[in-house]
């Protein structure tokens, strides 16, 4: 019997979250068992959608709970977004490696994208609202861009202290590197 994955959420500001994301090229029972634990983990924290970046991977997987009913789950694999259109609006967004932090975020209403499904058969739909906003902050992450790149400098400003906290709480987790280390070790 294979091993289940479990994922945690990579928070800000961890380099992996800063990669261009790589494309999916074996379309496979391991991929299948990204994509279920990715959904079980965006499921945990609350979220509406997860990206796999967001768990450490450099795979352009994408996947999307926009009304919290199974049936309406998305999954996108190597999407491409091809083009975006209609009304610009601004929304309240949240981001799962941002916790806590929600900044207003102006994207196109809509967006139509062209991906593969969980067997490489080739995919596009238009999607709006939403589900659109969700696709676009999600494939954002495939592209190394993050909720903080999105923010004004005013919201920047209004979110300094949440901010400068996961940096510290990144670098507090994360031993000294090269000779600083010795020393640390030493010391």
């Amino acid at each position: 019997m294979a091993q289940q994955l479990e994922f945690e959420v990579v928070l800000y500001p961890d380099p992996v979250l800063r990669k261009v994301s790589e494309p999916v090229r074996a379309f496979d029972e391991a991929l299948q068992a990204v994509v279920a634990a990715m959904f079980a983990r965006m499921r945990k924290s609350k979220g509406v959608g997860l990206a796999a970046p967001q768990v450490g991977l450099r795979q352009r997987v994408l996947v999307l709970g926009p009304t919290g009913e199974e049936k309406d789950d998305l999954i996108l694999i190597n999407p491409i977004v091809v083009a975006r259109a209609g009304d610009r609006t601004v929304f309240d967004e949240g981001c799962l490696s941002f916790p806590g932090i929600y900044a207003e975020v102006t994207r196109p209403d809509r967006c139509t994208v062209q991906s593969v499904d969980l067997t490489g058969r080739p995919l596009e739909a238009e999607y709006s609202g939403f589900t659109g906003r969700i696709i676009q902050h999600e494939y954002d992450h495939l592209e190394g861009i993050l909720l903080v790149d999105r923010m004004t400098p005013a919201e920047k400003l209004k979110h300094k202290s949440a901010l400068d906290e996961l940096v510290t709480r990144y670098k507090r987790a994360r031993p000294p590197e090269g000779p600083r280390r010795e020393a640390a070790r030493q010391g």
